[in-house]
């Protein structure tokens, strides 16, 4: 198994250097993948500001590239819920800061944060 860094999988789904991009499918095609949650938090940073991918496009690119049968997700359960909350319109960054944080109350000066934690009943979201 091999663990990649953030620009392989932002190679891979801009594919705008096509020598890099041709390489990062080749090592998807031909080993098992390991992405920690850092590089996707990362690649969503990234696709978002960098390439100013819309929201709905970055969560279609990461369910289609880490759903495949070769790629494990560190905390997967909580990439998969972060990608949903994503769809609904959270922050990718605040859905991973909320969801590690599931056993604790959380709090925040953030007032989006906030109301959209509210909007998908996240019980502990304390506005500071």
């Amino acid at each position: 198994m091999i663990s990649i860094d953030t620009n392989v999988l932002v190679r891979l789904l801009t594919a705008d250097d096509q020598a890099q991009a041709g390489k990062a499918r080749h090592l998807f095609a031909n080993n098992d993948i390991f992405i920690t949650k850092t590089v996707i938090l990362e690649t969503e940073w990234v696709l978002r500001y960098a390439y100013r991918f819309a929201s709905a496009k970055i969560a279609v690119a990461l369910i289609k590239t880490l759903g495949q049968s070769n790629v494990r997700v560190e905390a997967a359960e909580q990439i998969a819920m972060a990608v949903e909350l994503l769809q609904q319109g959270m922050d990718f960054a605040d859905a991973l800061h909320l969801l590690g944080s599931e056993d604790h109350a959380f709090a925040t000066f953030d007032k989006k944060l906030k109301s959209c934690a509210d909007a998908v009943a996240w019980q502990s979201v304390r506005l500071l």
